[in-house]
């Protein structure tokens, strides 16, 4: 059985929490966030850290509340620090290039692939080959994130596409007479 919802949520400086009904909104110095509780999750709001409770009648409180506190840590993490997922171009003459929220992709397809980011997301290339998504929401961070792989994901025997800075690719043998 998960003990998620036991664990305290520290409040970093700069970042205000308040409980208005079962809606939780968290500010910070990257943005303002809300958060709707279940009804049978409660709150307790302290000075640096936030504490997670649930009605015990109800039957699947517990699960609620680990999902309500780690929800509730992913904000209050992403309006302090933010969220980076960091992606690699693998292949020959595969780049990318940022202007305002357009993302211009050089993939091997005969036109570039165009992609507008979202409202609330950043994307930096740094070099041709690499991609930050930035944001303070983490969903919408990776989801971007997804999308962009899904225009050339890594392929298994050259290992050529779009990939996280982190992700393994399994390689296979190519076949033999």
């Amino acid at each position: 059985m998960s003990r998620v919802a036991n664990a305290p949520i520290t409040v970093p400086a700069g970042v205000d929490v308040k409980l208005n009904g079962n809606q939780v909104i968290v500010k910070g110095k990257l943005g303002e966030q809300a958060f709707g509780l279940h009804e049978a999750v409660k709150l307790d709001i302290g000075q640096n850290e936030i504490k997670v409770s649930w009605d015990q009648d109800v039957k699947n409180a517990k699960a609620f509340a680990g999902t309500a506190r780690a929800s509730i840590n992913n904000i209050v993490k992403g309006v302090s620090e933010g969220f980076v997922k960091k992606m690699q171009l693998v292949g020959v003459g595969y780049r990318a290039q940022v202007k305002d929220n357009l993302l211009t992709l050089s993939l091997g397809y005969s036109n570039p692939v165009e992609y507008i980011v979202p409202a609330g997301v950043t994307v930096e290339a740094p070099s041709q080959t690499e991609l930050h998504v930035k944001g303070s929401d983490k969903q919408q961070v990776g989801q971007v994130a997804s999308e962009i792989r899904a225009f050339r994901p890594p392929e298994p025997y050259k290992g050529k596409g779009v990939r996280l800075a982190d992700e393994y690719v399994a390689r296979k043998e190519a076949k033999k007479k």
